[in-house]
């Protein structure tokens, strides 16, 4: 038998026996809040393996929404939406985007990953497209849909200073000029700065978020491997949040240790930045645990050595140095949760119980059984710190089988202040309201 061969045959073995993956001890919330509960590391061959296969919404069908709270399509119809971004005259911006093309991974990893992906509803050619949204009576329901911008590179990351709009694409930060009420933009772009894209390019998505004083930018960037697998060299101002400065593009390692952050806002009450990170995979389906995290300047928060505290015995070389400097985060979301979108929630609509606190778009695993994420969370904070226990806020992604009817991905606040969430698989923006 050949090489190849061999390796389909094991790897379709794999697919079909999943007794060869780890089963979950503990609950997902075992593994959240400020103490969460870390069992030893599972060691096998092969990963954990399970994929909520995708079977979209049936017509008429929508998530669970809290108690209390009503869930309603505000958008149909796109692209694998990913990103939200709502401008000050209530416009709501949609990057329709998907990973770039790259050269495909060889192997059983990348056999299974190019399975995983396709099972998952991820593998799409991107729209490489930002959708405008405009709701101009405030019935929940947009009457305009334009084309904002188009042809661009994998864009996630959207921030309006002044009359400056930044688009992160996966390569660049990119500005282009922008009028108040302005449907589409037909400028052409001017390069601000660069940001680490090439051919390998893991975590392709890049987040964008302005200081308050209009000063900076920060750049989220995920790492180029689970563990720097592929080399440290791979890895330069990755797993890191990058600060570009307005005016002259200048940029500069602000924080770093963050495998994959990816959801970035600044606290109301303490004027920091927050981020949520995905963290590394292939330790059993109760490690690690994704989290979010108050972002200092200057700060390592333990990838790839270590996560917790806990040394990551996988990365070589060792690097006592760098464990010991490193920080704790502040709040576990749960293992495999895929954690991406984050966002205060500084508006009035939905009660005191939710000023200041947090918002969490929560993906989905691929890596842990049972499945955990495929909702929304909610984290409320007091006195700018996380305070109790996270609340299931929109659910229901899951259907009865296990199939991901949708996968939540960015939040976002409207004018009303509502909450808007992006569904990639469901190819929704979902608005959630209260009465």
């Amino acid at each position: 038998m050949s090489k190849t061969a061999a390796v389909l045959a094991l790897s379709l073995m794999l697919l079909a026996f999943p007794a060869f993956a780890d089963e979950a001890t503990l609950q997902v919330e075992d593994v959240m809040g400020a103490n969460p509960k870390l069992v030893d590391p599972v060691k096998s061959t092969f990963p954990t393996v399970k994929i909520a296969e995708v079977k979209r919404w049936e017509a008429g069908k929508t998530p669970l929404a809290a108690p209390g709270f009503t869930v309603k399509e505000f958008a149909g119809g796109l692209d694998h939406p990913r990103w939200i971004y709502v401008l000050p005259n209530g416009d709501v911006l949609v990057a329709e985007t998907n990973a770039p093309p790259k050269p495909e991974q060889g192997g059983i990893k990348g056999f299974f990953m190019k399975k995983a992906m396709k099972k998952a509803g991820a593998a799409t050619k991107s729209a490489n497209r930002i959708t405008l949204l405009r709701d101009a009576d405030g019935d929940g329901r947009p009457e305009v849909r334009e084309a904002f911008l188009e042809n661009l590179n994998s864009p996630f990351g959207m921030a309006l200073v002044g009359n400056d709009f930044y688009v992160a694409d996966t390569d660049k930060v990119m500005k282009f000029p922008y009028t108040a009420g302005a449907t589409k933009i037909t400028a052409p772009s001017e390069k601000l700065a660069d940001l680490p894209g090439g051919d390998l390019n893991h975590h392709w998505t890049k987040n964008l978020v302005a200081s308050k004083d209009g000063k900076f930018l920060y750049a989220s960037v995920g790492s180029n491997s689970n563990v720097a697998e592929n080399g440290l060299d791979k890895e330069v101002n990755r797993a890191a949040i990058l600060e570009i400065e307005r005016a002259t593009g200048k940029t500069r390692l602000f924080a770093s240790g963050l495998r994959n952050p990816v959801g970035m806002d600044f606290n109301p009450v303490t004027g920091d930045l927050w981020t949520a990170v995905n963290e590394r995979d292939e330790l059993g389906s109760d490690l690690v645990p994704d989290y979010m995290t108050s972002v200092k300047d200057g700060a390592f928060y333990g990838w790839p050595w270590s996560y917790w505290g806990h040394v990551d015995t996988r990365v070589e070389p060792t690097n006592v140095e760098m464990v010991a400097k490193a920080l704790s985060p502040d709040y576990a979301l749960g293992p495999h949760t895929a954690s991406l979108g984050l966002t205060f929630y500084t508006a009035d609509a939905f009660g005191a119980a939710y000023k200041n606190g947090v918002f969490i778009g929560q993906h989905g695993s691929w890596n842990r059984d049972p499945p955990s994420g495929y909702k929304v969370i909610f984290v409320p904070f007091k006195n700018g710190k996380p305070d109790g226990k996270p609340e299931n806020f929109l659910s229901g992604f899951l259907d009865a089988e296990g199939n991901a009817q949708g996968r939540p991905v960015g939040v976002a606040v409207d004018s009303k202040g509502a909450l808007l969430v992006a569904d990639d698989v469901g190819n929704v923006i979902w608005r959630v309201s209260a009465p």
